[in-house]
């Protein structure tokens, strides 16, 4: 055993420190689940410029270039996406969040197997049902908070929709 966690066991047996609990790494109570919906528009942009590019051939050392930079950016935001989900889900979700908001869990569920189906395949569908699925966690994670959203047209070339808290 280390030093400096025997001294800490031996005062503790002494001045009896109160046990504290954190619902965070570190609790700094910031969180939103917007980062998760830049990434996911950011997936359904690379398809469609991965489609873009196979629409010409994609045979060029260009196109090969852009195709694999296309697929790596694609593939990082969606590891974003399910890293954000899975850091609200795990640090800023409780018990009564899953139990006031029928269908939780599953969806969070949902929008982590849409996060990994999007990385593996060019389908714009996989990308859009990525973006769908993070929406509603969107959605979900502002009721906890009740707070109303809205989804409004967003400016990013996807041209998709973006949850927006009501404040």
């Amino acid at each position: 055993m280390n030093t400096a966690r025997l001294l800490m066991e031996r005062l503790d047996s002494v001045l009896k420190f109160p046990v504290a609990y954190a619902h965070c790494d570190i609790p700094c109570g910031i969180y939103d689940p917007h980062a998760a919906q830049l990434a996911a528009h950011t997936v359904v942009r690379m398809d469609m410029l991965i489609a873009d590019v196979m629409k010409g051939g994609g045979t060029s050392a260009e196109d090969r270039n852009k195709l694999i930079r296309y697929v790596k950016v694609k593939e990082e935001h969606a590891e974003i996406a399910k890293h954000e989900v899975t850091v609200i889900w795990g640090d800023y979700m409780k018990p009564e969040h899953a139990k006031a908001i029928p269908g939780l869990e599953e969806l969070v569920w949902n929008t982590l197997k849409s996060a990994g189906k999007a990385k593996q395949s060019t389908d714009i569908k996989d990308a859009e049902a990525l973006l769908e699925n993070v929406q509603k966690f969107a959605e979900a994670f502002w009721k906890t908070k009740s707070v109303q959203t809205l989804r409004a047209k967003s400016f990013y070339p996807t041209e998709r929709t973006f949850v927006y808290p009501k404040v």
